[in-house]
């Protein structure tokens, strides 16, 4: 028997399941939601990852890393686990294709004010 008892749990039922926890995470602990962000070189960093078009193909992405000038290099990985965060869920893969070479800390970071934007696709 499983967690649901006889019933078989459905990817659509499965997303509706995980939105509801999100949203009733969200509700029960707004102030405390910094306390709950990953840290990167000591900085707690807001992001977020979406595709750049969904019509097109969800494996094209861009991640978002506010407040990037409080630490470059955090961010930097802050923009990676963004990545690999969308991609795992998207598409079951950590490997990704950047459009830069975040790899390299020589390589100039875009941003946009101070908000770090990386492209990449997802690589199934």
């Amino acid at each position: 028997m499983s967690l649901f008892g006889d019933h078989k749990m459905t990817a659509a039922g499965l997303k509706t399941l995980t939105l509801a926890l999100a949203c009733a995470g969200v509700l029960a602990g707004c102030s405390e939601s910094r306390k709950n962000l990953p840290v990167f070189d000591g900085v707690a960093f807001r992001t977020s990852a979406a595709a750049v078009d969904k019509k097109v193909s969800r494996a094209v992405f861009e991640a978002q890393v506010r407040n990037a000038p409080a630490s470059l290099e955090g961010a930097r990985e802050a923009g990676r686990f963004a990545g690999t965060r969308y991609c795992i869920e998207n598409y079951g893969t950590s490997k990704i294709d950047w459009a830069i070479d975040i790899d390299d800390p020589a390589t100039p970071l875009p941003l946009d004010g101070d908000i770090l934007v990386l492209q990449g696709t997802c690589n199934p």
